[in-house]
């Protein structure tokens, strides 16, 4: 089937970013401002070309942040009514297409955090602190 796409349709799409969306920023700039560093956009495994937004290689830890639509969100997914089975096949391979790269890693021995674009930032950077095994400390003014 090929997509058939209207002009203001194609012109959106070719918009959308691959790297450095403002989650991806916000988060990246939250695990800097605690002192963590780590690469940007790379591929976790040699010969795996499917490359993920932040790398720890030392600790082995790989960090997705997940796009609402393109990653179809159990809370936010939405379904095009132009193509629709076209999308949907589109959005089924590309969850089908995560769950394939975290196995892998994990049989690799690395730690996969999937966080959700919609994520709060503090929220998603205390799953990566988590998953790299450092305590998470807040101050009390945090908890309020």
């Amino acid at each position: 089937m090929v997509l058939q796409t209207d002009a203001a349709t194609s012109a959106r799409l070719s918009k959308q970013r691959r790297r450095d969306t403002k989650p991806e920023v916000a988060l990246r700039r939250e695990l800097h401002s605690r002192g963590l560093r780590y690469f940007v956009d790379r591929a976790p495994l040699k010969g795996l070309r499917r490359r993920a937004d932040l790398v720890f290689p030392r600790r082995k830890v790989a960090v997705y942040v997940d796009g609402c639509f393109w990653h179809s969100c159990p809370v936010h997914a939405t379904k095009p009514r132009n193509n629709a089975q076209w999308w949907a096949d589109k959005l089924a391979g590309n969850v089908a297409r995560d769950r394939d790269t975290d196995e892998r890693l994990a049989a690799a021995g690395w730690t996969v955090v999937r966080v959700w674009e919609h994520e709060a930032v503090d929220e998603a950077a205390d799953q990566v602190e988590h998953a790299l095994g450092r305590r998470v400390f807040r101050s009390r003014s945090d908890e309020n």
